[in-house]
């Protein structure tokens, strides 16, 4: 095993950790796809335009992040090998 596959593998443990960690500290919510088509899913309250700047939407949007990072280093631990 070369330096760099080994890296790599402990990036890819250390996120997935890291992923797991935070798309279960989100918080569970009933909206989705049912919601969108009964025309609960368009509600625009305070905290629905709001929700960027708090604890929740900063775990969605570092969930979306660390998912795609994970994507990468799983495509180059394969090109590697």
């Amino acid at each position: 095993m070369s330096i760099v596959s080994i890296i790599l593998a402990v990036l890819y443990i250390v996120g997935c950790g890291i992923l797991i960690t935070m798309i279960l500290m989100q918080k569970k919510r009933a909206s989705g796809l049912a919601a969108g088509i009964a025309g609960m899913g368009g509600s625009q309250t305070y905290w629905d335009k709001n929700k960027g700047r708090s604890l929740e939407g900063s775990l969605e949007k570092f969930s979306k992040i660390g998912g795609a990072l994970f994507f990468i280093i799983t495509v180059a631990t394969w090109f590697i090998k």
